[in-house]
């Protein structure tokens, strides 16, 4: 009861935060910076392995510049997504612009449903709440609750205030067939880890034995879907572009998993042209395969 009385009481305290205006909230971004990064060191091992690993042919002071930009860029994202609660449908549409959208809406004008995915990269979720503002039909974005049901609530709050739908990854299946008589766009993170005793299929990304979720290459195989892929730019700070990229038109032609092994591939490309704006502080790779 008392950790659910603080939560609410945080809840308050963001959501009053996010009425400061964007410039004032970057302001106190970039003092968050020094104290996450220099003070706290917030999971600065687990950023710090997981670029050394993923990055073997980079010398230990180009790690260090990448490291300092993910961690100044973790901070303005946290306060972007604050943000969210309170920014106006016309900030969101004019920081975040599409390019190929139309792409999608020939297959809702024909009345076909198509399937998305993205990765934790810049921010994914302003992109997927312009994504709201500017698509002709529903959009269903599949998401991982958080532990804390409070959090949970808000946040789901907050990523539907313009016309998305939240669904939880275990009802993912459960709201495709409550929504296959009409056209819609269902969008995954593909980049998530699988709980333990559920990495059935492994990669190589970013130089590192991967476990990869199947979820949407399931998916596609079952409804023949095409896929898009939310290919998402940095401009500058508080500014991105969204690029709709059609990676697999016809997945019942496509061999068992060369879908999850395509968006994989795509992503690790954009990683590695910009490496600073991936979610390098979540332990993407805590699970290890057990050989027999």
């Amino acid at each position: 009861m008392i950790k659910k009385s603080f939560s609410h009481i945080g809840v308050v305290f963001l959501s009053f935060l996010s009425l400061l205006p964007t410039q004032l909230l970057y302001f106190i971004s970039a003092t968050c910076f020094y104290m996450l990064y220099y003070l706290i060191g917030y999971r600065k091992q687990v950023v710090r392995e997981n670029l050394l690993n993923s990055f073997p042919e980079k010398s230990i002071e180009e790690i260090m510049v990448i490291e300092r930009e993910f961690y100044r860029y973790l901070s303005d994202l946290t306060f972007e997504i604050i943000k969210m609660s309170s920014i106006s449908e016309k900030e969101i549409k004019k920081r975040v612009k599409f390019t190929n959208l139309d792409l999608i809406e020939q297959h809702f004008q024909k009345g076909e449903s198509v399937l998305a995915c993205t990765g934790h990269y810049g921010n994914w979720e302003w992109g997927m709440m312009a994504l709201g503002l500017n698509l002709s039909e529903k959009a269903y974005v599949i998401y991982k609750p958080l532990n804390n049901s409070v959090f949970d609530e808000w946040f789901l709050k907050i990523r539907s205030r313009y016309g998305n739908v939240g669904v939880p990854m275990r009802q993912t299946l459960r709201m495709l067939t409550s929504a296959k008589n009409k056209p819609s766009m269902f969008c995954f993170a593909s980049d998530q880890s699988p709980v333990r005793g559920e990495s059935h299929y492994w990669i190589d990304f970013l130089n590192q034995d991967t476990a990869a979720l199947l979820g949407l290459e399931k998916i596609a195989m079952q409804t023949n879907r095409p896929i898009f892929y939310f290919k998402l730019k940095f401009i500058k700070r508080g500014y991105y572009e969204v690029d709709c990229v059609p990676i697999c038109p016809k997945p019942d032609e496509t061999e068992k998993h060369e879908i999850t092994n395509t968006h994989f591939e795509f992503l690790e490309d954009i990683i590695k042209e910009e490496p600073s704006y991936w979610l390098w502080s979540h332990r993407r790779w805590k699970n290890k395969r057990e050989y027999a």
